[in-house]
């Protein structure tokens, strides 16, 4: 199994010959995440690793988005630490985070299971990380605009302000990151693999040599994470 680059790479983080590890290129992300799940695994206190990106335009436009790269349809659980672990991701990249839970719902505009889960997700959310600038559920607009915000939710904190968005299941983070890049010119940095004892990224495959140094320093970077 070790004769496996991605296997290879992740024993070397694993055992401190390295501080991180950048695959993908020439990997799916299974094939990349795989070895990181079974040897480094996640940190204690989060079950599950996510995948986030910081989306940049210009050189003082930035937002992070997750999950856009592991998780099909989270819990409220698993979705409550996604945000918690994106606020911290967030923080690497000079973001204060001000964290919207999104769904096609504000503030019980609309019934559905769908906005259950992410209701309860930031319920738990708020319990587990107290002081975090955290609320939801937000539609986007209502998340970003703040004149909406008004309309919409006039109470809180983060609507209208927020720059860290977690979306509900992987389908609308994947089409919501790629719709921001290549209609709104963002740069897409990432995926970050969020939550492991160690880092570990994963590049799109066929990604060029900036993403490639990119991703690099955001790995190095995550070793500041407490």
């Amino acid at each position: 199994m070790v004769k496996d680059p991605n296997y290879f790479g992740t024993m070397l983080v694993y055992m401190g010959k390295a501080d991180g590890m950048v695959s993908g290129a020439v990997h799916s992300t299974a094939d990349t995440v795989r070895p990181a799940l079974q040897i480094i695994k996640t940190r204690p206190g989060v079950s599950r690793t996510s995948g986030a990106f910081i989306m940049q335009r210009g050189r003082d436009e930035r937002y992070l988005f997750a999950d856009n790269a592991i998780n099909i349809d989270p819990d409220a659980q698993t979705l409550a630490e996604i945000a918690i672990e994106s606020a911290k991701t967030a923080k690497l990249f000079d973001i204060d985070p001000k964290v919207a839970m999104l769904s096609f719902s504000t503030k019980g505009s609309a019934k559905a299971p769908q906005v259950d889960k992410v209701v309860e997700a930031t319920a738990l959310a708020h319990q587990q990380a107290p002081d975090l600038a955290l609320d939801g559920e937000l539609q986007f607009d209502a998340a970003f605009v703040p004149t909406v915000a008004k309309l919409k939710a006039p109470d809180s904190k983060v609507a209208g302000n927020a720059n860290v968005f977690i979306f509900p299941d992987l389908q609308s983070g994947n089409i919501g990151y790629k719709i921001a890049q290549r209609l709104g010119n963002f740069e897409a940095i990432g995926p970050i693999l969020q939550g492991l004892n160690k880092p570990v990224s994963d590049l799109s495959r066929g990604a060029n040599e900036e993403d490639v140094y990119k991703v690099a320093l955001i790995t190095a970077a995550q070793n500041l994470i407490d």
